[in-house]
């Protein structure tokens, strides 16, 4: 347990922004599996879901919720699917 009030209050502070990175990486992986799908499918907006799952996986990374070659890799992997 933390011994300090600071401590204490980081710990809440800490619990609020893992929270926060939780649903920000959750919806990263949400916009990726809908553009997953729709390519499955052959749905005919791929190209709407391909640029909102891009701008997820940027926004991810400049969080710095995921590394910068993660991203790198998996827009790479994006486009790959798309074509």
């Amino acid at each position: 347990m933390a011994n300090t009030k600071s401590a204490i209050k980081r710990i809440a502070t800490t619990r609020r922004q893992t929270e926060a990175n939780r649903v920000h990486v959750a919806s990263m992986r949400t916009a990726i599996k809908h553009l997953e799908d729709a390519v499955a499918n052959g749905a005919d907006n791929v190209e709407e879901l391909y640029t909102t799952a891009v701008q997820a996986v940027d926004r991810t990374a400049q969080r710095g919720l995921i590394h910068k070659n993660k991203a790198a890799r998996t827009k790479s992997q994006l486009a790959r699917l798309v074509k």
